[in-house]
């Protein structure tokens, strides 16, 4: 038995690779683009570290061509989640006993398998399976993962070192002790990296996990799990499940070991999961804590005397990479009136250029969008967009699932500033822009502030130093991860801690210490070396 505290490797933040033409990861990613498209695989569950095959067999296919078969994974049902939570439970014991350096070289491992044999299998799987680029899918699924491994390490190490003070004659320690029972990871389909880091957050605490992926997003997740086993990960911390969510969440959420959820998704959703949680509540062995990040309808204000190109910019990357569908992207702008036809002719010359297609043409900005529900959803807003008297659209506006799901980046510019799309979530490459009169500044930050129930990102600017810090406190509790002249998305672990409040989430800040601190059930234990022998207390005394 190891007698030391260890100090864990200081992280760094994974350089991010340019595939730029003649480059080697250009060559190398290229060929396992090849490779993926030229094979078909059936993916199982995995329960217990064992392969789970079933005979209803659900077929993927890129979103951007949609003929093509990546090929099949194996759906469960109601008696495999059940199978799942026994599995967790059946491997926590271990587990949570293992030593907190040997779950940290596991993370260590994955982190340094992921930027090395396996970069390229979670970069193309993700390209493929969720259609995009190889810069989006660098950023993301190579990485954002690398470093949520990394730092999470980090920051749990400097967890445990955070004990109280302990007075003489006794000895006061915090013990960090993992949920009693098992944690419930439900997933999205647009970052592969937090797919990762929502099972693997809890699991490096020492619980044990029951995953639901979306249905969108379990071709990567297949290569994930693999990533997580070539680590050295236990049978049984990660039981991968592919059901429909209901039968997944009736199953975990009427459980009495349900000791928590770590969820990316759709507002409603959460909000049912929340509801449900709470009429089970005297079910459970403890309180199940409650950790999720739901939708935004994320802004971009400027001021009056912003620098136009900078805000342009701005809208047109943090709008439209990845088709808008990132919960940070912008789709919703306030932009004054003395700025507002340079920012236009800026962002209508930059959309136009954008070249749209598949993802193994490294010449496409834009890719498509995830499955036809969501093609068909953003389709309804543009064409009531092109009927609208209150809209106008300046560029995009056209839409074709022929060949894949490909939807024109489209901005929309309306006289009401109330306008559906400057309030629903569109989850696409729809941008939405209210032209405001410069006097407006402080009535237009409060309309900012009360548009939407989301407060998830946000972006303000201005050279004004005034007008910044106006902005800063009116839009205090508009967004959890504010920014100022730059775009609201590309949050990094280690600087940017993410998530957001009202409707977005409960700001739990995934790639920090605080999202950590949720999966575990802290003890205080008080040592005292030489117990009173006499009850009497001095005040006592004549």
């Amino acid at each position: 038995m190891a007698n030391a505290f260890f100090n864990v490797p200081k992280p760094v933040n994974e350089p991010v690779k340019a595939y730029a033409p003649g480059s080697p990861e250009r060559k190398s990613i290229k060929k396992t683009l090849q490779d993926l498209k030229s094979k078909t695989i059936d993916i199982p569950m995995v329960i217990g570290g064992k392969d789970i095959f079933t005979d209803n067999k659900i077929s993927m296919h890129p979103p951007h061509e949609r003929k093509h078969l990546l090929g099949t994974y194996s759906k469960g049902t109601a008696d495999h989640v059940q199978q799942a939570i026994d599995a967790a439970m059946e491997a926590k014991p271990k587990w949570e006993a293992l030593p907190w350096e040997e779950k940290a070289a596991i993370f260590l491992k994955a982190a340094d398998l992921l930027a090395g044999p396996y970069r390229d299998l979670l970069n193309g799987s993700t390209m493929l399976g969720q259609s995009k680029n190889i810069m989006q899918a660098e950023i993301d699924s190579a990485c954002e993962l690398i470093d949520f491994f990394k730092f999470n390490v980090q920051y749990m190490t400097d967890l445990y070192k955070e004990q109280p003070d302990s007075n003489p004659g006794m000895w006061n320690r915090l013990e960090y002790r993992p949920l009693e029972g098992f944690v419930f990871a439900v997933t999205p389909f647009n970052f592969t990296s937090i797919c990762g880091n929502l099972c693997a957050a809890p699991a490096m605490m020492g619980n044990t996990i029951v995953w639901k992926p979306s249905s969108t997003q379990i071709y990567s997740a297949y290569y994930l799990m693999k990533l997580f086993k070539e680590a050295g990960l236990p049978d049984g911390v990660i039981n991968m499940v592919m059901t429909d969510g209901k039968v997944a969440g009736d199953e975990c959420f009427s459980h009495p070991d349900f000791a928590g959820i770590h969820f990316t998704g759709g507002t409603r959703t959460f909000q049912f999961m929340w509801k449900t949680i709470g009429e089970n509540i005297s079910k459970y062995k403890t309180y199940p804590r409650i950790v999720g990040e739901t939708g935004g309808k994320d802004f971009i204000v400027a001021h009056a005397s912003s620098i136009p190109a900078q805000v342009s910019t701005a809208l047109s990357r943090g709008s439209f990479e990845y088709q808008g569908q990132k919960c940070s992207a912008a789709s919703r702008a306030y932009i004054p009136s003395n700025i507002w036809n340079e920012v236009k002719a800026s962002l209508v010359k930059d959309v136009k250029s954008f070249k749209m297609g598949k993802v193994d043409d490294f010449g496409n900005f834009i890719n498509a969008v995830i499955d036809e529900n969501s093609f068909d959803n953003i389709a309804k807003y543009i064409d009531a967009a092109k009927t609208d008297k209150n809209a106008e659209i300046i560029v995009g506006g056209g839409y074709d699932k022929t060949e894949g799901f490909f939807i024109e980046p489209t901005v929309i510019v309306t006289s009401d500033p109330k306008y559906t799309t400057m309030c629903d979530e569109l989850f696409g490459p729809v941008m939405t822009i209210f032209v405001y009169e410069p006097e407006d500044w402080i009535k237009t930050l409060h309309l900012v502030d009360t548009t939407s129930p989301y407060a998830l990102t946000g972006a303000v600017f201005s050279q004004d130093r005034y007008a910044l810090e106006e902005a800063n406190t009116i839009l205090k509790h508009a967004a959890g991860n504010f920014y100022i002249n730059d775009k609201p998305t590309g949050a990094v672990v280690g600087q940017q801690p993410f998530g957001g409040a009202r409707a977005s989430g409960t700001n739990d800040k995934a790639g920090s210490k605080h999202n950590l601190l949720r999966w575990v059930s802290m003890r205080t234990i008080k040592e005292t070396f030489v117990p009173a022998t006499d009850y009497r207390y001095p005040f006592l005394e004549e």
